[in-house]
């Protein structure tokens, strides 16, 4: 995100004008803006003018909006953000009050309004503007007949190709077709990989899958680079990883993430971070259950007693159209941290984030043994 000016008061009001620039930024922003907010950006809207012959003609305006936020939908496919509310800034197309729905798109800016900028806020606009934040990793997910191609950013995974190709038996008559659907496999599988992995973008990209598909196809691509003199391969072949993983499907991306040699080249982005941090609260509650906990009621208790070492928390909880919700948890995260623990707020773009919403959203590991919390109801 490049952020072009910035004019606020922390914990007070101001606005920040931005630029979305990757489809991690505008998840940042349907994360930053809130219902009551303000957003102006230049729009299109369809307005009826008289014409000559005394009817109507439609045309479309190009304009610039404020809106003042009702609704926030984000579009993961598209990778638009649109913001539906009512108009705050007077002009001849479009009166005071009149709903408008603004489209937040890549590459073009807007200015954000908030009566405050709370510290989660902050924080956000901090990781926005960050980029050594990013983790950006190229994931090819396979097994016999199927691959996924996802990128994993700083806070959204993205699934950007799946291949499925029907694959013959490898024995009996039908040999002499396996090894022609199986070249014809990797050829898909290729074409994907050249399409959407950048290596200017991403710092490794990763072939995975069980068995030898992962050598079969690592083997294939630098064959066919060098054939057809595919530049960003060949220059790039020593940041190409293979890892070994249970299966081709998304949940596998977990393995990928846990791996050595990956979590070497992304060690230090908050990705990693949430990898590492989940692993370690499930490592907890299997190993040692008393250090570890989960659900709103038993992390308050938990943190009551001084007891919280690392809180887990997704971002869907701040989105609560309750502002007493959203703050409760903003203080909670600012109350962690000021007593020593880190707080993790996880993408609920990420898979990492997915399961963390399967145990509530919120879940913590402890300094000490809390055994009675077992006792109070969730």
């Amino acid at each position: 995100m490049k952020i072009v000016r910035r004019d606020l008061v922390p914990d007070g009001p101001g606005s920040v004008k931005m630029v979305p620039e990757e489809a991690d930024d505008l998840w940042l922003a349907y994360n930053l803006i809130a219902e009551g907010d303000t957003v102006l950006a230049v729009t299109v809207r369809k307005v009826l003018r008289e014409a000559a012959s005394g009817g109507r003609d439609a045309e479309r305006v190009k304009l610039k909006l404020e809106i003042k936020v009702e609704a926030v939908d984000y579009d993961k496919v598209g990778s638009v953000l649109r913001l539906r509310g009512k108009n705050i800034l007077e002009n001849e197309y479009v009166k005071i009050g009149a709903f408008h729905t603004l489209e937040l798109e890549l590459h073009r800016p807007f200015v954000l309004r908030k009566e405050v900028w709370d510290s989660l806020a902050l924080d956000i606009l901090h990781q926005a503007s960050d980029p050594s934040a990013s983790a950006d990793l190229a994931v090819v997910l396979m097994q016999e007949g199927l691959a996924n191609v996802f990128l994993v950013g700083k806070s959204v995974t993205t699934t950007r190709a799946r291949i499925e190709t029907s694959i013959p038996r490898k024995h009996g008559p039908a040999i002499a077709g396996y090894d022609k659907a199986l070249n014809k496999f990797f050829d898909n599988v290729l074409q994907a990989f050249l399409k959407h992995v950048d290596f200017k973008v991403v710092r490794c990209a990763v072939i995975a899958s069980p068995g030898f598909t992962k050598d079969q196809f690592h083997r294939h691509l630098l064959l066919e680079a060098e054939r057809k003199q595919l530049r960003p391969i060949i220059e790039n072949k020593s940041r190409i990883i293979l890892v070994h993983t249970t299966s081709g499907y998304k949940h596998s991306l977990r393995e990928v993430l846990d791996a050595p040699n990956v979590v070497n080249m992304i060690k230090d982005t908050k990705a990693a971070q949430e990898v590492r941090a989940l692993k370690e609260f499930f490592d907890m509650l299997s190993n040692d259950p008393a250090r570890a906990c989960y659900g709103p009621k038993h992390v308050e208790v938990a943190h009551e007693r001084m007891a919280v070492q690392t809180l887990l928390i997704t971002d869907e909880l701040f989105r609560s159209a309750d502002i007493r919700t959203r703050q409760k948890y903003v203080n909670l995260v600012n109350s962690v941290k000021d007593s020593g623990g880190t707080a993790l707020v996880f993408s609920s773009m990420h898979f990492s984030g997915e399961q963390l919403a399967q145990l509530t959203g919120i879940a913590a590991i402890l300094r000490f043994p809390l055994p009675d919390l077992e006792d109070i109801e969730m």
